[in-house]
């Protein structure tokens, strides 16, 4: 097996709320959201579980978790509690990705220098590359991929992440991008289309777009 520098597992759920617990009256709804909260409290005691609203932003999604571990129990685990949870009865997993922390193959030579750790917004989407991209030489893809480096340099308000999905979900990546300002996102994406690699790219929907707030907030904002 090759010396490969791995991280730990990523694991991103989306979940809808089926219209169900809205009719429930005010008492049993409050216990159950904060059942939820406290859920996800005693989860992140020892890996941190991120929340995010996609309230207003998808119609089919209202809430994100994202979680960091290394070990894919761990994701097992708080499913397992959700699934027996009150509020946890209502929700539609709607969109799920499993993937994994890597060392990238190519060198990129450090990206710009990012303004901070923590933003407002999380973008997230699968992609998955066409074959023939996988049957050009390490040297060709790197080309391009340093294209695709300079472009990235140009937007250091945006950080940009990458977790590898090959043999454990349906696609082969999952990126996500973090900033204050989705425009900057926008422009990003814009410019990345015009670069070589971007012909190779199979797939890269869905799409989501989010805002990072505390679980309560987001449950709130869903009932």
């Amino acid at each position: 097996m090759p010396d490969i520098e791995y991280d730990n597992f990523l694991k991103i759920t989306l979940f809808k709320l089926g219209q169900g617990y809205r009719q429930l009256d005010a008492d049993e709804r409050e216990k159950g959201k904060k059942e939820f909260v406290d859920l996800i409290g005693q989860h992140s005691a020892n890996d941190e579980i991120r929340t995010y609203s996609t309230v207003g932003t998808r119609a089919d999604a209202e809430l994100m978790l994202v979680q960091d571990s290394a070990s894919v129990d761990t994701f097992h685990e708080l499913s397992k509690g959700i699934n027996q949870s009150l509020m946890g009865s209502y929700l539609e997993q709607a969109h799920s990705y499993l993937s994994i922390r890597r060392k990238s193959r190519y060198k990129h030579g450090g990206g710009a220098p990012k303004l901070k750790e923590d933003y407002k917004y999380m973008v997230i989407y699968p992609m998955t590359k066409t074959r023939p991209w996988y049957e050009k030489s390490m040297q060709e893809r790197q080309e391009m991929m340093n294209d695709h480096f300079r472009v990235g340099k140009n937007y250091p308000m945006v950080k940009i992440n990458t977790s590898y999905a090959f043999g454990l979900d349906d696609t082969e990546f999952v990126l996500s991008f973090e900033m204050d300002n989705p425009s900057d996102f926008t422009s990003l994406v814009m410019d990345l289309r015009e670069v070589p690699a971007a012909q190779y790219t199979a797939t890269e929907i869905p799409i989501f777009t989010t805002i990072k707030m505390p679980i309560n907030e987001a449950l709130d904002a869903m009932v």
